[in-house]
């Protein structure tokens, strides 16, 4: 009885142990870091009345307030870049853009104070600031980052703010611009479009509004389901890697599994919402939908046809087939959608296959057909063994015979003389000619045949 208490407190101990460890081993993944950079406009058409007051003083009382509620927020970094305020018009200066502030901890004391002391004096070089904002957001391999451009105006010098834009999301540095202006003419409006997501703020009220929203477009995430359709249209399919990647750089931006959660139900992702996606799954062959657009603060299910069934290719009973491997096209096409083992079962969209199987002689099978949720069994019948006897080092070469033909299947080593070769069961023809001798008449042939599960000696005299 004490070895049986002794046995079962062992047992619970390896449980628990292996719990521990596998507890270590998957972590949950960490949430990127966001790193807000603002770039404000401190030309000087800020000096312009609006409303209650000056445009510069209203756009940094509600941006001031913007990074009180942001200071102790958890994961947000921000770093301020300022432009027009270093030199007068005229002349113009098209370089009078600067990282005021730089990203680190604790700087929004150091951003205010950076705010309260700024005088509009001079230009509006837009494209510039973008494109020095590159060097403003250090490397990191767990961050997104986030522009917001705070302006009046229009790009003022010879820049092209869209380029510079559309350099940063190429290269991945930096998500979707957002653009907030302060009363501009609407006639100017589509010049920001190609920036990024533009919000034109004709009073003082929608300003504050459009800051409280942007943040919340640039600082949540937004859930959306991959609901992976069989034939039939429901979701059914899963345990698949789906990939999502930035439409705009071709970047990676997230992996995920498939899986269903407890309810049967495709599981929920948390993805960002900023960007646009083509998703691609990762079945045989692989399945894609472009310019996946999610809506924020929804729940959005994106649908995409995955049918898929399962081929599983036999090797009867034998061993001398474990390494086979097989070669797996869609009908009519020549690009290799898997190159499958011998034995082993993989899934498959639905549809015709052929197979190449590469073995000796090769075995084509055409418009293998899968189904959905179904099993397609191929059977490849069990080889022989050849062994053969070569007097000499020469020329050798193996054929397949038919009632009407000759079709080679295989080359010799010169240097080998007792070589094997697993074949399949039919009839056979080998010529060989030793290599020291120079006159063709002496080419031996030898005819045999091979059956499954044999072997066959072949000697070359």
């Amino acid at each position: 009885m004490r070895i049986f208490k002794t046995l079962i407190i062992v047992i619970i101990f390896v449980q628990l142990l292996g719990f521990q460890v596998l507890s270590q081993k998957i972590e949950k993944p960490v949430p990127p870091e966001n790193r807000i950079l603002f770039i404000f406009d401190a030309s000087q058409s800020m000096h312009g009345n609006w409303e209650s007051d000056k445009k510069i003083n209203i756009a940094r009382k509600y941006l001031t307030q913007l990074i009180d509620s942001l200071e102790n927020v958890d994961n947000v970094k921000m770093a301020l870049r300022v432009f027009g305020h270093q030199s007068d018009v005229p002349p113009q200066d098209c370089n009078d853009t600067k990282l005021e502030v730089p990203f680190k901890d604790n700087n929004a004391p150091e951003i205010r104070q950076k705010l309260r002391y700024l005088t509009p004096r001079g230009t509006t070089p837009i494209a510039n600031s973008l494109i020095l904002a590159e060097g403003d957001f250090p490397p990191c391999s767990n961050c997104r980052n986030i522009i917001i451009l705070i302006t009046d105006g229009v790009e003022a010098c010879d820049g092209d703010p869209c380029q510079a834009s559309m350099s940063l999301q190429k290269k991945g540095i930096v998500l979707k611009p957002f653009i907030i202006g302060i009363g501009i003419d609407p006639n100017f409006e589509k010049t920001f479009e190609c920036v990024g997501q533009f919000y034109n703020t004709p009073n003082e009220k929608k300003f504050s509004e459009v800051l409280e929203v942007v943040i919340s477009k640039a600082l949540n995430s937004t859930t959306a389901q991959v609901n992976l359709l069989d034939i039939y249209g429901k979701p059914t399919e899963t345990d698949v890697n789906i990939t999502f990647f930035d439409s705009f750089s071709g970047k990676v931006r997230y992996n995920f599994v498939h899986s269903m959660n407890y309810k049967g139900n495709p599981d929920t992702l948390f993805v960002d919402p900023l960007v646009t996606y083509n998703l691609v799954v990762q079945t045989l062959p692989a399945v894609k939908k472009s310019d996946v657009k999610l809506n924020e603060g929804n729940h959005n299910i994106i649908g995409i046809d995955a049918p898929q069934g399962s081929l599983n290719i036999i090797c009867s009973g034998s061993n001398l087939y474990k390494d086979l491997k097989i070669l797996v096209r869609e009908s009519g096409k020549s690009e290799i959608v898997n190159i499958q083992n011998c034995g082993l079962s993989e899934r498959y969209i639905v549809g015709n296959y052929d197979l190449e199987i590469l073995s000796l002689p090769r075995i084509i099978v055409e418009n293998v057909k899968i189904d959905q949720s179904s099993t397609t069994k191929v059977d490849i019948p069990k080889p022989g063994i050849a062994n053969f006897s070569i007097p000499s080092t020469g020329f050798a070469s193996l054929y397949q015979e038919t009632s009407d033909t000759l079709k080679w299947i295989y080359n010799f080593e010169q240097q080998s003389t007792r070589p094997s070769l697993i074949l399949q069961p039919g009839d056979y023809r080998v010529i060989y000619r030793p290599k020291n001798i120079k006159e063709s008449i002496y080419t031996i042939k030898k005819q045999f045949s091979i059956k499954s599960g044999s072997s066959h000696t072949i000697i070359l005299l």
